[in-house]
């Protein structure tokens, strides 16, 4: 596979003009190139997560010069939701979506969107920022599932999650927190099931405005599952649901 990364000006800029993926861009903390400072302008404007961070970050991703720039390229194209959910329904398709609301771990956003694959989910919503990045091990925990699923982004969760209730989707978030379990919630028709962060779980907007908040029973002196398992569970009920009522 293609480096994740490229350096420099002259690459990001004709990244830029070809329209290649990016996933983000990381630039110097005061960086006063001006060619730079407007290929950063333009890529923030075109929805590109920028972060200004100090030269030491640059430099433990390479040692090469980098001249206070590194984009990180996507191996895959990414979906507009709203374009997706849309062209859904124009083919009598009842969407099934994964949300990741911030998993930062590579082999768990990997394996949770392999399960997404295997239980016949439509695409996978992750935030541009605070998530895992789309990469070679990524790919590998998928199985290549993230080559094949369609993937969209997203600047806001909450926003996201309004506009797939607008459709008449039901979002269902999973934490352990929740008093209601997932196999006693109805799960059939259109769903989104939104997963969190491995470590500080769901952020304030998934728990304020999803649907239903669900949690899987547990009965061993753990009370947590790790995400992807808890993913591949959540995923597993809505099938089973599904395949209940067909």
């Amino acid at each position: 596979m293609e480096k994740d990364y490229i350096i420099g000006h002259h690459p990001l800029r004709e990244a830029l003009d070809k329209e290649r993926e990016i996933q983000r861009i990381l630039y110097l903390k005061g960086l006063k190139n001006p060619e730079i400072v407007a290929a950063i302008r333009e890529a923030k404007e075109l929805g590109i997560p920028c972060a200004a961070v100090p030269e030491q970050k640059l430099s433990r991703i390479t040692k090469k010069n980098h001249q206070g720039v590194i984009a990180f390229l996507s191996p895959i194209t990414f979906e507009v939701l709203d374009v997706f959910v849309g062209k859904l329904y124009e083919s009598a398709i009842s969407p099934k979506i994964l949300l990741l609301d911030g998993i930062t771990d590579v082999r768990n956003f990997g394996a949770v969107v392999r399960s997404a694959e295997c239980l016949g989910f439509h695409t996978v919503v992750i935030p541009t920022k605070g998530m895992a990045p789309i990469n070679a091990d990524a790919i590998k925990s998928s199985s290549g599932a993230l080559l094949r699923l369609p993937v969209c982004r997203t600047d806001h969760v909450g926003q996201s999650i309004e506009y797939l209730q607008s459709y008449g989707i039901k979002v269902v978030a999973c934490t352990e927190k929740a008093q209601q379990l997932i196999h006693e919630t109805s799960l059939n028709g259109a769903v989104c099931v939104v997963l969190g962060n491995e470590e500080t779980g769901l952020s304030r907007a998934s728990l304020t405005k999803a649907d239903e908040l669900v949690r899987i029973p547990m009965s061993g002196s753990v009370q947590s599952l790790n995400v992807a398992a808890s993913g591949a569970i959540a995923m597993y009920e809505v099938e089973r649901q599904g395949l209940i009522r067909g």
